[in-house]
């Protein structure tokens, strides 16, 4: 997070479900968003909540974005 702030991002978009255990936003300046997937073809279909997610991002701020999941066909 420290890097990211360092070189002047605003929000820290992320699809690791388990980085909001392992940093403290404390103190930062830089938002994180985590979205529920990370495949192109689920994503894809929900710009429009990701765009908005960013939009109301605030600094030190967490955000889970649902944007669907993977689930194979039987």
């Amino acid at each position: 997070m420290k890097t990211a702030e360092d070189e002047g991002f605003e929000v820290f978009i992320t699809g690791d479900q388990t980085i909001s255990y392992e940093q403290n936003l404390t103190g930062r300046r830089v938002a994180k968003l985590v979205l529920s997937s990370i495949d192109w073809h689920i994503l894809k279909n929900h710009l429009p909540v990701i765009i908005a997610a960013i939009d109301s991002a605030l600094p030190g701020t967490f955000q889970a974005v649902d944007c669907g999941t993977f689930t194979r066909k039987k």
